[in-house]
């Protein structure tokens, strides 16, 4: 009882060999290879997609990538011609959505007039008669109006199609409203102001006139009405911009009309001047065009420029990648030299699981979990991390396009902001599992050399 309690000094505690401070430091420094590893090879493949989106984008606003303009091979007796049966033949073909011929009224006196007493008038007009059910499919867009009103005389007008005429009640030189003078008139965003025609072409009626030709003069006359106004695109031919798309049926009787006066055979009975074919997919033009030029026609589409155009992107999305796979593979020899040091630094603890009886196969498991959740953690941090960075890039990327002012009328053709990177879900989750491969990989010669270890050397060691 006299005698004094003395405090029993704790014990300190044993520190398990896996969170030591080091093993800590270097396990940190382990994910952190693998996060850089993952980061530069999502980082290089989605800057080659984004190249890649970009030309798309490009080529799309040149003309759609499924269409094929097909002309004939020449005007001899021997030359195949494109008449109907071979539109028939175009149509059935399997992979083929839509056809259409393009038939313009060329070399015949066409006069146009607008306005009340025909006051406004154009002897100018490029008119081109497709089938109007087609229209649609073929890439053609109207601005104001539908396809469906496209009747016996209905037609449909370009964009620019009121600038043609001149207005016979005023003197020469002053009687037409040039378009292009516009540009010393600026708008806010620094686009230039089309001044006003003389008319709104949805709202004017149209009388057309077709002479003979011969000394007669007798003349053709129809009645004409706006059933809607297209939007100008060059790819689809002038017609959209200053001329007028009529039904194929109308434009045939009309240019029958006239060849009946003048005495001649109708021109377009030789074969179209042309055709328009809408392939199912991008990926089947090729094959179609090979088959159209095989009918003995020529042909013209987007894929003599998509595909070497692709080709370029994918040798340099191949070359980013192979850039970033160079990091990850100096993060899996960061894996293997952790996991090697932890070995060396357990080689006791794996003895005594030995002793106890564990299972060698249960042994490597355990390491090769250990260097999957490496490359796992590593793989989602660098994924996260890797979303931000291409966050930033495409910010930087949008504000230093806008900040020129051909940069801003360049993205506002395309309709889409310029993105430079671009990653899709299959990249992220491609970018984790080859992170969770590689440490699994980086971890199995470690795991090998750790079964290996004899038990009672392994419990000896210190």
């Amino acid at each position: 009882k006299g005698k004094k309690k003395t405090k029993k000094k704790k014990a300190s505690p044993t520190i398990c060999p896996q969170i030591r401070p080091r093993h800590k430091s270097r396990t940190f420094l382990t994910v952190l290879g693998v996060i850089i590893g993952c980061c530069s090879v999502v980082i290089m493949i989605s800057i080659g997609i984004g190249m890649k989106e970009a030309q798309k984008n490009m080529l799309a606003q040149m003309g759609d990538l499924t269409i094929i303009n097909v002309y004939s091979a020449g005007k001899g007796s021997r030359s195949a011609k494109l008449n109907n049966q071979a539109i028939r033949r175009l149509k059935e073909m399997k992979s083929v959505e839509a056809v259409t011929p393009k038939l313009t009224a060329e070399n015949i006196p066409i006069t146009l007039y607008a306005g009340r007493n025909r006051r406004y008038k154009s002897a100018y007009t490029t008119i081109v008669g497709i089938d109007v059910k087609a229209a649609e499919a073929m890439g053609y867009k109207l601005t104001d109006g539908t396809w469906d009103k496209g009747g016996r005389d209905g037609v449909f007008v370009g964009e620019n199609f009121a600038y043609m005429f001149e207005d016979t009640k005023r003197p020469s030189g002053r009687n037409t409203v040039d378009m292009y003078s516009g540009y010393d008139n600026l708008d806010e965003s620094g686009m230039p102001v089309k001044p006003q025609p003389y008319f709104d072409s949805m709202k004017t009626a149209y009388t057309l006139d077709i002479s003979s030709d011969k000394e007669d003069d007798k003349k053709i006359t129809r009645q004409l009405e706006a059933a809607g106004r297209m939007k100008e695109d060059y790819g689809k031919g002038e017609e959209t911009s200053m001329g007028l798309v009529m039904d194929l049926e109308m434009l045939k009787t009309l240019l029958d009309q006239q060849a009946k006066l003048s005495g001649r055979k109708p021109e377009w009975k030789k074969g179209y001047s042309g055709a328009l074919v809408k392939v199912k997919d991008m990926n089947q033009v090729a094959e179609v065009e090979t088959e159209i030029k095989r009918m003995g026609f020529r042909t013209s589409s987007m894929e003599t420029i998509r595909k070497p155009m692709e080709r370029e992107a994918r040798q340099k999305q191949m070359m980013l990648g192979g850039l970033g796979a160079i990091s990850l593979f100096v993060a899996a020899l960061g894996i293997t030299n952790t996991m090697i040091m932890s070995i060396s630094e357990r080689t006791r603890e794996i003895g005594v699981m030995k002793s106890l009886g564990c299972f060698v196969r249960d042994i490597r498991r355990i390491f090769l979990l250990e260097a999957g959740c490496i490359g796992l953690l590593g793989g989602v941090t660098g994924t996260v991390f890797s979303y931000a960075i291409s966050f930033v890039m495409n910010m930087t990327s949008e504000g230093m396009s806008s900040s020129s002012m051909a940069g801003a009328m360049e993205a506002d053709m395309a309709g889409l902001p310029s993105r430079l990177s671009v990653i899709p879900w299959w990249l992220s989750l491609f970018a984790v599992l080859f992170s969770i491969a590689v440490g699994v990989g980086a971890g199995y010669y470690p795991a090998g050399k750790a079964v290996k270890i004899s038990a009672l050397e392994a419990i000896k060691h210190d």
